[in-house]
């Protein structure tokens, strides 16, 4: 028996990645790294909002940790949070996301202990389905969760096809398993809304600092697939750049974001939630909702001279207090010869009072680079040549090998789009 539909508050919140900062300074009560403690607090406010606010469902759109092997106090500080919704009866839906899976055969994903130990009102979603009703604890809602599918394991049922076959399969075999889905929902509860979740990225979205982390694992899926009518709200985890992919119009197409920064890359991000209202015959409403987070602070200087070079680069921090318990990194460009005017201590004092201070400095010099013995400009590929432009430049392995990933992913697709021209 299908139930009534009714007014329906969804909060929904994603890549929590508690312990992807467990370093650094230590809370001496709790033994836990202070930025450790940083998200957990966030992780408070979004539980005790949905008890308080006895919202109807949550649905964490993934990736809870750092990766799918979380230390055991980490894996303990995340259950206490679900265990506290469980025990107020509130429906938690918790999608499997990239950081939280494991390619290997047989293995437990890092969320796989909230299903084998059937936590009372929780389901943990690691395959696509369809929920409905009976899956949702009677919710008069229906729920189509796709969690993480990368090219890795895409590839091990493709044969090693090219990332441009790859990328083409996931699409003819993906859109064809949504819109049936869309037609099971339709033909079983015809009034009900129908939720997509799904944890991936989108063409079209805006990356934060997380896209070099993602580089050549990622499956892009193609807006006409979660912009459908039939959606009545389309909660997505994976990017941390809180957007709205669809916005002003219907379904709201939302990506909550992370909900601490993980790094400087996500300093001008707000952090939120957010709580959805599904109103039958009605436009869904959105309601972010700000996290209190720590503040990340970036100053950079170019210096040029010797005059006043600890004045420049004090003045460019500002006062001690303003930088209070902040996370704090100054970058300082220079010409090699001013190396000995630059007064870490100094620096380092002056910034007593932050949390974490980052003092990175990047003397210029000039390198010439130069093409390997017995070979021509004419032999060398564009990406070969990239490559000895890096080492001149002082790059570690790790920046050399990130940068050939984007570079080929933006020479390929250079190449592609000139084939089709032609």
């Amino acid at each position: 028996m299908t139930p009534q539909p009714r007014s329906l508050r969804l909060l929904h919140f994603a890549d929590a990645h508690i312990d992807i900062a467990a370093h650094g300074r230590h809370d001496p009560e709790t033994g836990l790294p202070v930025r450790v403690m940083d998200f957990l607090r966030s992780l408070d406010v979004i539980v005790e909002t949905a008890i308080e606010e006895q919202v109807d469902l949550v649905l964490f759109a993934g990736d809870a940790f750092r990766d799918r092997r979380p230390a055991p106090t980490y894996l303990r500080e995340w259950a206490r949070r679900i265990l506290r919704l469980s025990a107020a009866r509130i429906p938690t839906l918790l999608l499997v996301g990239n950081h939280d899976y494991t390619p290997a055969v047989g293995r437990a994903h890092a969320l796989d202990p909230f299903a084998t130990f059937q936590v009372p009102y929780v389901r943990v979603l690691d395959r696509p389905a369809l929920l409905g009703p009976k899956d949702l604890w009677g919710l008069p809602l229906q729920v189509l969760a796709l969690p993480w599918i990368s090219r890795a394991r895409l590839a091990l049922l493709a044969n090693q096809l090219t990332p441009e076959r790859l990328q083409e399969l996931l699409e003819h075999n993906l859109t064809p398993l949504v819109e049936e889905f869309i037609r099971q929902a339709q033909a079983a509860h015809p009034d009900l809304p129908l939720v997509l979740t799904a944890h991936a990225s989108v063409q079209g979205a805006s990356y934060g600092a997380e896209r070099l982390v993602m580089m050549g694992d990622d499956l892009v899926l193609p807006p006409a697939l979660v912009k459908r009518p039939a959606f009545a709200y389309v909660a997505l985890g994976h990017i941390h750049k809180p957007q709205d992919l669809n916005a002003n119009s219907q379904p709201p197409v939302i990506y909550p974001g992370s909900i601490e920064r993980v790094d400087f890359g996500e300093a001008e991000d707000q952090k939120a939630f957010v709580i959805a209202t599904l109103t039958p015959g009605a436009p869904t409403r959105v309601d972010w909702r700000r996290l209190p987070t720590r503040p990340f602070i970036e100053k950079r200087v170019q210096l040029s001279q010797a005059e006043e070079v600890m004045e420049q680069l004090l003045a460019a921090l500002g006062p001690p207090e303003s930088l209070k318990d902040a996370v704090v990194r100054l970058v300082v460009t220079y010409p090699r010869e001013l190396e000995r005017l630059i007064d870490d201590a100094r620096l380092y004092a002056h910034a007593r009072q932050t949390l974490e201070f980052h003092l990175v400095k990047r003397p210029e010099h000039r390198a010439r680079a130069r093409l390997p013995q017995d070979e021509t400009l004419e032999s060398l590929t564009p990406e070969d040549l990239l490559e000895i432009y890096w080492k001149a430049q002082h790059r570690d392995a790790e920046q050399i090998a990130r940068l050939k990933r984007l570079a080929q992913e933006i020479i390929q697709s250079a190449r592609d789009a000139g084939k089709e021209a032609a």
